[in-house]
């Protein structure tokens, strides 16, 4: 079996000019070396295609695969995540992870959240600030929090993100308005534990792998899981599995978040506690980050003796059996 590999190169976009955090969610040479030798190891034959204008000419030149790992976020719009399932469910080719409409739907998480909420998912309360006319209207007790509304990899967030006052309300909105050119998402602040879960498989098959705590150093930027910390997280970041009643409660509404919201194949769900310890859900991710050693769905399968071998295998056979082309054991 012929397998495609698209992706975002975080040293193409650099070369090209654009910023670090402008490309935060494009993928290191190093994750799609380890993704490619997965895959190989795993015995199938591979392609690096690379952004969707590469998939574009590819396509265009009569190219074909039996398979496409597709972890690329595209730089533009709401629906960026979305192009390139978009391009291939075109030619009807098969890849992993989920279709347009959820790329689409998860990447706003304010749309996210209602959809949850809406299902009796516990979230946090929120509002969308569009323009700063609005940030007068706001009427949610603080602290609060703030972040772009349809941003990952932490981008838009920092230790400024938690609001104290309306003040630093009005600040934060009108600089994340201007330097994101989208919508900010404004949420009670939950002060309790933060959990990140992982999930394999789609529907009734899909599975929550164990559970894992974040905590914060005392070199971190506050208790906040934002740009800084994420991209040291190495020195600012502690994470642990977590086994308890708590951690339990987090598996189980992390895989009904993703059931409800129509993921596949593999990903993860971020919560955090609320005053009473209860978690709620906070984002997902159906695009997760996989570099073996920096991103949180590698790291938790490492901490659960789970190879980065097995990891891409689990989510390849997920994506076999949910086209037809393996049989469940």
């Amino acid at each position: 079996m012929k397998v495609g590999i698209t992706y975002d190169l975080r040293d193409e976009y650099l070369a090209e000019g654009f910023g670090e955090e402008e490309t935060a969610e494009f993928d290191r040479p190093d994750t799609i070396d380890r993704i490619d030798n997965a895959l190989k190891e795993l015995g199938f034959e591979t392609a690096r295609i690379g952004h969707i204008r590469n998939l574009v000419k590819r396509l265009a030149n009569g190219e074909r695969w039996d398979l496409v790992f597709n972890i690329a976020e595209g730089m533009y719009g709401f629906g960026r995540e979305a192009q390139v399932p978009a391009l291939l469910d075109v030619y009807r080719i098969p890849y992993t992870f989920s279709g347009p409409m959820v790329l689409s739907l998860t990447l706003h998480k304010a749309l996210t959240k209602r959809v949850v909420r809406d299902f009796g998912i516990p979230t946090p309360d929120f509002c969308q600030v569009r323009r700063p006319e609005d940030i007068a209207r706001l009427d949610l007790p603080f602290p609060l929090f703030a972040k772009p509304v349809a941003e990952g990899t932490g981008k838009g967030i920092s230790r400024d993100s938690k609001l104290e006052d309306r003040k630093q309300l009005d600040e934060v909105c009108r600089r994340l308005l201007v330097e994101f050119d989208q919508p900010v998402l404004v949420e009670t602040f939950l002060p309790g534990r933060e959990f990140t879960v992982g999930i394999i498989g789609t529907g009734p098959r899909a599975r929550t792998l164990p559970v894992m705590e974040v905590r914060y150093t005392e070199s971190a930027l506050g208790d906040i899981y934002g740009y800084i910390n994420k991209e040291e997280c190495e020195s600012r970041i502690e994470y642990r599995l977590a086994r308890d009643e708590t951690a339990r409660q987090a598996a189980e509404t992390a895989l009904s978040s993703w059931r409800i919201l129509g993921c596949r194949d593999g990903g993860r769900v971020d919560l955090r506690c609320d005053e009473g310890g209860i978690p709620n859900f906070l984002e997902v991710n159906p695009l997760a980050g996989l570099n073996p050693v920096h991103s949180d769905l590698p790291i938790m399968c490492t901490l659960a003796g789970i190879s980065f071998k097995e990891l891409i295998g689990m989510i390849v056979e997920s994506t076999r059996l949910r086209v037809g082309w393996a049989e469940e054991v």
